[in-house]
């Protein structure tokens, strides 16, 4: 790496207030390495999702569950604000968000997982089975993800941008997924307190788990051997992601500017973190113990940034390039 380049990078790294992240951490302390009108796009997308999404999730919270009448008017409310970003509507509030899809070519479908995804949230209150909670998936964490990774992959000519050379959908997919898995262990007592179930239905019954064992657990008590088991199952799953996605990083790298694949390194290498952090056979599962402080998440991006390959080899016949 180049000083002034070097230089660069650690001038934004000291720029970023790291204890006042809170919503999507690891996406934004990423993105702030883009260049300036990429990283006010980010903040405007996730912005928005976020809001949709605190909106069912703090109502479970408060509430437990969501009634009928409330279900309907959640649900008027997601297909509303699809149709407003699909048909490109300048209106109020989302003139910020529709202006942004149009500029920066943002696809639709991220946006339409994303609402599916959340209107299975009004209406349910856990998954079946493993499978449909990886097609809850697709619009929980591969949709925003897949926003990140088109705006890295996004090129620029003549003034005006281009699409990403390579299939976004199926680059980001991985790395969501690695990343949900991990986030779901790190935040189980989080989301248990706050009435939120992320195991399906089919492990729990496998491994022998009921909803009042993860309640004794989320408030303190002991962990039982079926949630070892399952943790351990969660982590199987992980590592084949893991090492899809460090496959994708391989494949797409050539074909990206220097600064978005230092960001998507950052963001990988904060979900690894974590990933190291759980111990399904004899850790423990508190939102304290698994989630980094912001001074050990400071160091690793500082690390990240330190020891980067700048200067990716090429790789032929990639399956993400179009």
């Amino acid at each position: 790496m180049k000083r002034q380049e070097a230089d660069q990078y650690l001038e934004i790294f000291h720029s970023i207030d790291f204890e006042k992240i809170k919503d999507h951490p690891n996406i934004l302390i990423a993105a702030a390495f883009w260049d300036e009108e990429r990283y006010r796009t980010a903040r405007t997308a996730y912005r928005f999702m976020r809001s949709v999404d605190d909106l069912i999730d703090n109502y479970k919270a408060e509430y437990n569950s969501i009634g009928k009448q409330e279900q309907a008017e959640f649900e008027a409310y997601v297909r509303s604000w699809l149709d407003r970003i699909k048909n490109k509507e300048d209106q109020k509030q989302e003139e910020d968000l529709t202006a942004t899809w149009k500029k920066f070519l943002i696809p639709d479908w991220p946006v339409e997982s994303f609402a599916r995804s959340m209107i299975y949230d009004i209406h349910h209150d856990g998954f079946p089975t493993f499978e449909d909670f990886l097609e809850y998936a697709e619009g929980a964490c591969v949709a925003p993800a897949g926003i990140f990774v088109h705006l890295c992959g996004l090129r620029e000519a003549d003034g005006r941008y281009l699409p990403p050379v390579f299939d976004v959908h199926r680059a980001a997919r991985p790395c969501a997924v690695f990343s949900y898995l991990v986030h779901i262990i790190r935040d189980f007592q989080k989301d248990r307190l706050n009435h939120l179930n992320y195991f399906p239905g089919d492990l729990l019954a496998t491994y022998r788990l009921s909803p009042d064992e993860l309640d004794d657990m989320a408030h303190g008590g002991s962990i039982a051997p079926g949630f070892r088991s399952l943790v351990g199952y969660y982590m199987t799953r992980a590592e084949k992601y893991r090492e899809e996605t460090m496959d994708m990083i391989r494949q797409i790298f050539p074909v990206l500017s220097e600064r978005y694949r230092l960001s998507l390194q950052i963001i990988f290498d904060l979900y690894l973190m974590v990933y190291h952090r759980i111990d399904p056979d004899n850790g423990v599962f508190t939102t304290e113990t698994l989630n980094p402080t912001a001074d050990e998440i400071r160091a690793q991006v500082l690390n990240t940034i330190q020891t980067f390959d700048y200067n990716p080899r090429k790789t032929k016949g990639s399956a993400f390039l179009k």
